[in-house]
């Protein structure tokens, strides 16, 4: 199979190419903006002799006109099909309502929802080719209808929000074609990200454990899912 995942430098994209890569029968495409994490992603698989499953791009997805001009370039460098997207990548800002700039928002937005949905578009022509191609997009529980809501993150459970409709509205319009899309939205995990937006908080499950769900629903999910978001929490609502 060939593999694209984003952010895949740091926590649960880390551990997801480290998964994929040990197949080998699998190309793995791990995207991130941060060429010295991506080494060290690299250089672990190569300690595990995993080095020929995997291929780093450095791009920062941040920057929609990028993705929209350079990434499907980089891709091609590699493959010429893809079977599955894992759209990881993500940022999270922990302020008041009030205290968030437009900056702010506009990077949140760009890069959880306006830059996963660019890059889905122009990855349609690869998914085209597999034989059955499932986007898998990581939500959040913050983003999920119902769900327990948490003062600071109103602009980042927005964006997770958006993607999660995305995913919906997607799986209808490719619904006649060998395309799954499926979003995850995850409850707290412990990663840097996480740690960074709340310091004192001890989350249920570490990077490596969501990353075994998450790889084995890419690979298993769309067979009996399409258009569902599926909450992966410990908590309830």
């Amino acid at each position: 199979m060939n593999v694209i995942i984003t952010g895949a430098s740091k926590g649960i994209g880390y551990q997801l190419a480290k998964l994929f890569a040990k197949n080998e029968i699998n190309t793995v495409l791990a995207i991130a903006r941060s060429e010295n994490l991506l080494n060290e992603l690299k250089n672990d698989c190569i300690r595990q002799d995993l080095r020929n499953k995997l291929k780093t791009i450095a791009f920062d997805i941040e920057e929609p006109n990028n993705v929209k001009k350079n990434l499907k370039t980089e891709v091609l460098k590699y493959v010429n099909s893809i079977d599955i997207i894992i759209n990881n990548a993500g940022i999270l800002i922990n302020k008041s309502f009030e205290a968030f700039s437009i900056e702010d928002v506009q990077k949140i937005f760009n890069t959880n929802i306006i830059s996963q949905a660019v890059l889905i578009q122009e990855m349609i022509p690869l998914l085209r080719k597999s034989t059955l191609g499932h986007v898998v997009n990581i939500s959040s529980m913050g983003g999920f209808q119902g769900s327990s809501k948490f003062p600071g993150l109103s602009i980042y459970s927005s964006s997770k929000a958006a993607l999660a409709s995305l995913t919906e509205c997607l799986a209808e319009e490719y619904k006649n074609e060998n395309i799954r899309f499926n979003s995850l939205a995850l409850g707290a995990v412990n990663t840097e990200m996480l740690n960074e937006a709340f310091p004192a908080f001890n989350a249920p499950l570490n990077a490596d454990e969501m990353a075994r769900y998450i790889y084995d629903f890419a690979i298993n999910g769309c067979k009996y899912f399409n258009g569902k978001i599926i909450p992966v929490s410990l908590s309830t609502p």
